[in-house]
């Protein structure tokens, strides 16, 4: 029989939250400043090199785990919040942090000040499958469970009827479940990078995990996350040998056994599909089921940006994009050029085959992380000092 724990704060949560966000500003540093970002997918075997692709793939990383973490931190807000007071709080920052995704993130990233195309990434699907937790809660937990199920190991069942789909698909369709751009009206479009029904069903799988770190004792839930861990490993493995079932993209043997393995971890990311989800949460589980303590000066150093993400995210973009928009000027482009930009592109202030090595996407990604520290740290002050401001959590 297991009884509550007292509540602390989990280190173990906060540190791989801090080094997901450190690792995801290393693939938006080189889709800013790799020459070859805007020109071919770093993961296409054909043309790709074993350091790129792994640049490429161990951001994939990122947004499982952080949507994951979010249901999990919303579960552990239960034990210092009403029911209510919870659904109330997700669902007005999950709309908050569409409001934020359409306006704020759009343009730090494409640095359009006309707005001809709104970009809806990885906070609207965050902020939607926040919203729908905020109403799911109300459910008994095992109600939430299966929903979650259903959806992360059943939606890759909408990939047969894609497959056989012709023409446009309708709005709603590909908020759901297709990425791609929508026409909203004259000059203007959506263009949607995550579809939120996988996301929605992770967030709730995420939320129910949480009952693992205030159920069980630190021995039995280290036990729990290393057997879900390991076992969704094998799973993965065991399904996508087969090419059958849970990702659209079909692996086959390569020109050797390394760009076969390549070939076969080459896993969907919009929308996610269930291989992707089960090998990019395994390996979170198996990192939260070994990490026992995280004190060490490096992991609290990680902690202070798993602490302040979207503060981090925020920023972080906004510091690229000036880095970016400065090289782009120092190359002998114009301000104007910068805002013309390149047809079919949303992004300003970038040409396709401009840029430098990966190197020095290397090189600038860790000098925007180091220079964010003592911000994040700040802020991370601040924000503890003042409980009892309650716009604080919504940043």
């Amino acid at each position: 029989m297991t009884t509550p724990l007292k509540k602390n704060r989990i280190q173990s949560i906060d540190l791989l939250r801090g080094i997901i966000m450190v690792i995801m500003a290393l693939d938006h540093s080189r889709d800013f400043f790799h020459a070859q970002a805007n020109l071919d997918d770093p993961l296409n075997l054909a043309t790709t090199t074993p350091f790129l692709y792994f640049t490429r793939w161990i951001t994939h990383l990122c947004a499982p785990i952080f949507v994951f973490l979010s249901g999990t931190s919303a579960w552990l807000q239960s034990a210092r919040k009403t029911k209510k007071e919870l659904s109330r709080f997700l669902i007005t920052r999950g709309l908050w942090l569409i409001a934020v995704d359409l306006i704020v993130i759009t343009f730090g990233t494409t640095n359009n000040i006309y707005f001809s195309v709104f970009v809806i990434q990885v906070l609207w699907a965050i902020g939607i499958s926040m919203a729908i937790l905020g109403c799911m809660i109300w459910l008994p937990f095992y109600a939430i469970l299966i929903t979650g199920l259903v959806i992360v190991l059943g939606h890759n069942a909408i990939d047969f009827a894609e497959l056989h789909h012709d023409g446009n698909y309708p709005l709603w369709w590909m908020l759901l479940h297709k990425q791609g751009a929508y026409p909203l009206w004259e000059g203007h479009s959506l263009f949607i990078f995550y579809p939120f029904l996988p996301w929605a069903g992770l967030m709730m799988l995420g939320y129910c995990c949480g009952k693992i770190f205030t159920v069980y004792t630190p021995e039995r839930r280290s036990r729990i996350l290393l057997s879900t861990g390991f076992g969704l490993l094998i799973f993965f493995a065991l399904l996508r040998s087969t090419n059958a079932y849970g990702d659209p993209l079909h692996w086959s043997e390569q020109k050797n056994g390394l760009f076969t393995f390549l070939s076969f971890m080459n896993v969907q990311k919009y929308p996610p599909s269930l291989l992707y989800m089960c090998a990019t949460i395994g390996i979170a589980l198996i990192f939260l089921g070994l990490v026992k303590q995280a004190n060490s000066r490096l992991a609290k150093i990680f902690i202070v940006y798993g602490r302040v993400p979207m503060f981090y995210y925020i920023i972080h973009f906004y510091l690229l994009s000036l880095i970016n928009t400065v090289l782009f000027l120092s190359r002998g482009h114009s301000f104007a050029d910068g805002l013309k930009g390149v047809e079919g592109l949303p992004w300003r202030f970038i040409i396709p085959g401009e840029g430098y090595s990966l190197g020095i996407a290397y090189l600038i990604w860790i000098s925007v992380v180091v220079a964010l520290y003592p911000i994040c740290k700040q802020y991370d002050r601040y924000k503890s000092s003042h409980p009892e401001k309650k716009w604080l959590s919504y940043i």
